[in-house]
């Protein structure tokens, strides 16, 4: 997934491969379209069913690999929210990117390349993480 967190997040089934062969080769269309919703509404569906204290599982399951990835110096590629700076035609923004993780911490950000719809919806989960970012610095400007 690329971009930022919810409804707005970017699937990326061309890059996901199970024993190297790529998801959509694997998985009739409608049965993929079914997961990346589900994916998208998941945490939501999480803290619906758990009321409360739902929104850790998997936030500390990633934290693990990362922090792992940096003390060992893996040089493991993750997906991340990353400080963008030009990539993907980004700039001053954090979103979810794919990652490399080692001693230096987030020591390189990998820039694959986006079909014209992966683009189109990466372009609209970034304007939703600006719009967010903009609403939450008017309750702190110090943001």
């Amino acid at each position: 997934m690329l971009g930022g967190h919810g409804d707005t997040m970017v699937p990326m089934p061309n890059q996901t491969t199970v024993n190297g062969k790529p998801l959509n080769e694997l998985i009739k269309k409608e049965k993929l379209d079914f997961i990346i919703e589900r994916t998208r509404k998941g945490g939501a569906e999480i803290i619906k069913l758990l009321e409360k204290g739902s929104a850790f599982y998997a936030p500390a399951a990633s934290g693990v690999q990362m922090a792992e990835a940096y003390l060992k110096d893996e040089k493991k590629l993750l997906p991340c929210a990353a400080f963008l700076s030009g990539q993907y035609g980004v700039k001053d923004l954090y979103a979810g990117v794919p990652v490399i993780i080692g001693k230096d911490g987030v020591e390189k950000i990998e820039e694959i390349l986006l079909d014209y719809k992966e683009k189109s919806e990466f372009n609209k989960s970034i304007e939703a993480v600006k719009k967010l970012w903009k609403a939450a610095s008017k309750i702190d400007s110090n943001l």
